[in-house]
């Protein structure tokens, strides 16, 4: 500790001398202690490092059944909307996939109007059941003429222009990625 002195014999400087001796009389009768420590005789193992061994075992595992091959890259052309005021850790959420997707429609190969009148009912149904994160799936149109999916704009023209839709925004690539949207509905 910061200001001890040493009493090894020799004076400590600022030390009163009185004070050194009432200390050498309570330390009179005081032994040194004596370990009881037995002393192994070969070193102790390294330490094994258990979380680090299921890592390796899981990557293992990963490689060999496929569940390490890299998801397909998105292009970037991720889509997100939401009205004025929605909370920022609410949109944040909703862009992860952190919400629980209660109901999901599939809108591939329906023509324009059939997937329109597909979608309100079934956001209509969503609200009556109380869902509050669907899954709305247009595909990515890469079978379409110029590969550039006709339904993936008009769903989002239309979902924007629906009240009961407070946002909407790409699925993760697990999800869908693109080719998908979570909506967010109203309470």
């Amino acid at each position: 500790m910061a200001g001890e002195e040493q009493l090894d014999g020799e004076a400590a400087p600022g030390l009163d001398p009185e004070d050194r001796e009432a200390f050498r009389e309570a330390m009179a009768d005081v032994e040194p202690l004596v370990s009881n420590r037995a002393v192994p005789d070969q070193p102790a193992p390294p330490p094994v490092a258990v979380q680090r061994q299921r890592e390796v075992e899981q990557a293992r595992l990963d490689l060999a059944t496929g569940a390490a091959d890299p998801e397909p890259a998105e292009t970037g052309e991720e889509a997100f909307w939401c009205r004025q005021g929605l909370q920022h850790r609410l949109r944040k959420r909703l862009r992860s996939g952190q919400i629980p997707v209660e109901g999901t429609i599939d809108l591939h190969g329906l023509r324009v109007e059939e997937a329109r009148e597909s979608l309100g009912v079934f956001l209509h149904q969503a609200l009556t059941r109380g869902l509050r994160c669907v899954r709305v799936v247009h595909g990515k149109g890469r079978r379409s003429p110029g590969g550039e999916g006709v339904l993936r704009g008009k769903v989002q023209k239309w979902l924007s222009r629906r009240k009961e839709v407070l946002a909407f925004a790409s699925c993760t690539p697990v999800d869908g990625g693109t080719g998908a949207l979570y909506v967010l509905l109203k309470k």
